[in-house]
């Protein structure tokens, strides 16, 4: 009997060029021995309920669209019982890609059709935000849209500062959220500007901009949180020290966490993987190691645990045992 394969996409992703791309990556699927199952998206949310919902037999998914459409195939598929996850490929196609970076996903989607069929499974971390669930970022405040609507030019040109001159640009509009922040016994409580969860090697099409040292399976998120400067001066100096080598300062805080609490007495918006994320008043982020099973190209090193080296990756049962706790223990915490 066939392996049956089912593909999802969004037609609308990025400049639509998946049209195009359609009949040749069916084409390399089925010359790969594949039953093939083609799905185009037509609304928002709705690759999640399909893979949620997806028929038993199915051996490998494939996603094609922006890491929004990513995110929705990955949420779904942790809704289904355990016994019925199965690897996800990634054919990018959306205007950013930031997570098909970090993974060395090729920009051809011919050749990026390929690492599904090729290459190796990976158990990269998720993140659970509250209810929902997210892939690799989720972030509030001022740069939260930056990241999206930076011209593409500048922000090739300059990378880091394309940020800071657009930040700059909107300082005086934008309003600190006084926000308490909790993780591994540490509190901080400020006014930010901004505030990033992340598991990834780039955000909003900027490469290093989550920090040093990101292993995507180390079940540690980066974060990154920056407090309000006194005046759009102070935001530009000090933002340019930190371009220029200073990890952490009086304006930036980055540090690595399993999991991390925000509250704030007033509603703030906040973006999981570069979609709408809700209004909460507390956030409750917890980093789900390994859960995201992902395939990737099988001769490319990534940033993620060396098995030869002691800090081995978790054990299956210990990985489903972790999960297991953690989804508790946020049930507790947010009353779920």
């Amino acid at each position: 009997m066939a392996k049956m394969l089912f593909f999802i996409y969004n037609p609308h992703a990025g400049t639509q060029k998946i049209r195009v791309k359609l009949a040749e990556i069916v084409e390399l699927f089925a010359d790969a021995g594949y039953r093939i199952t083609v799905h185009p998206t037509q609304k928002r949310g709705e690759a999640f309920s399909v893979i949620e919902k997806l028929d038993a037999g199915y051996s490998l998914v494939v996603c094609s669209g922006g890491d929004g459409t990513l995110a929705e195939v990955a949420g779904g598929m942790l809704r289904r019982d355990r016994s019925e996850r199965i690897p996800i490929g990634y054919i990018p196609s959306g205007s950013t890609n930031d997570f098909g970076m970090s993974l060395k996903i090729p920009n051809d989607m011919l050749e990026a059709a390929k690492v599904p069929l090729t290459g190796r499974e990976l158990f990269c971390d998720m993140g659970r935000f509250n209810r929902r669930s997210f892939v690799y970022v989720a972030a509030f405040g001022m740069f939260t849209d930056i990241s999206y609507e930076t011209d593409s030019e500048l922000k090739h040109t300059f990378g880091h500062l394309a940020y800071i001159l657009e930040a700059i640009l909107r300082f005086p509009q934008v309003k600190a959220c006084h926000m308490t922040v909790d993780h591994d016994g540490v509190i901080l409580e400020d006014d930010f500007l901004f505030g990033m969860v992340s598991n990834s090697l780039s955000v909003g099409g900027i490469k290093s901009v989550t920090g040093p040292d990101v292993l995507l399976d180390d079940g540690l998120f980066e974060v990154t949180l920056v407090r309000s400067p006194q005046n759009p001066q102070d935001l530009h100096n000090k933002a340019l020290a930190t371009i220029g080598g200073e990890e952490s300062n009086s304006f930036i805080i980055n540090f690595k966490t399993d999991r991390i609490r925000f509250c704030s007495d007033r509603p703030v918006p906040w973006t999981l993987d570069g979609e709408y994320g809700g209004k909460p008043k507390k956030a409750e982020l917890m980093n789900l190691r390994g859960a995201l099973r992902i395939m990737v190209p099988m001769d490319v090193e990534l940033p993620c645990i060396d098995d030869k080296e002691e800090k081995t990756e978790l054990q299956e049962g210990d990985r489903l045992a972790l999960e297991a706790e953690a989804y508790a223990d946020l049930a507790e915490r947010v009353g779920i």
